[in-house]
């Protein structure tokens, strides 16, 4: 509760029309997940570009939007972090439907699933219907996540690692753009690399035991 007091306690200094409105991109939906606002990793102004020059219908807001498990321990929440929230909140009131669901990191929002804030929805999940007509469940998934359910140790001590990791990943991307290479995220690669043998321990075990 103390970092939501905080978060909302800071102005807003967010335009409330930029002058990118003029040339935005209009899509029927579009998802947002994994940023960890309250990171030095965050890419925040990659995420202000893209808010500042596309519109939409529907904005879901899938998990780890505000990473509470970095904020407990170390406090940090630039200006650039405070823009992004509100430019949410701005296209709430211009009339975009803005579903949260948190996951994991920002489950300290759980508690509010049903209310609505300042325009925002917040759910546990919620149910999309495509513009062909399939209906999709939508949700942050660590409920279904080994390592987050079966080895929650392993996630926390995961997330210490996540800002050196991140460190490294800003100057192996400086390093990319001198040669106009894409950017590549490091944190993503060793996560996905670090579930793989989680997985496969857990069918082995299963394995052992059957």
């Amino acid at each position: 509760m103390n970092a939501i007091t905080r978060i909302a306690a800071f102005q807003d200094n967010a335009p409330a029309y930029p002058e990118a409105r003029r040339q935005r991109r209009r899509y029927r939906t579009i998802w947002v997940s994994d940023i960890h606002l309250g990171t030095r990793g965050c890419n925040a102004q990659m995420l202000i570009d893209f808010l500042d020059s596309t519109d939409s219908e529907t904005m879901y807001l899938v998990g780890d939007i505000i990473d509470g498990w970095r904020l407990k321990r170390n406090w940090y929440w630039p200006a650039a972090h405070n823009d992004i929230v509100w430019r949410v909140m701005k296209r709430a009131k211009r009339g975009t439907r803005v579903v949260f669901i948190p996951g994991n990191h920002d489950e300290m929002f759980r508690q509010f699933s049903g209310m609505t804030f300042g325009g925002i929805e917040i759910r546990r999940n919620a149910i999309h219907e495509t513009a062909d007509g399939r209906r999709l469940m939508v949700t942050h998934g660590d409920e279904f996540d080994t390592v987050v359910m079966c080895h929650r140790w392993l996630a926390f001590a995961g997330d210490y690692a996540y800002e050196l990791l991140m460190r490294l990943n800003t100057v192996i991307n400086a390093v990319r753009q001198k040669f106009d290479l894409p950017y590549w995220s490091l944190s993503k690669h060793a996560k996905h690399k670090v579930k793989n043998a989680v997985e496969f321990i857990s069918r082995f075990e299963e394995a052992v035991a059957h």
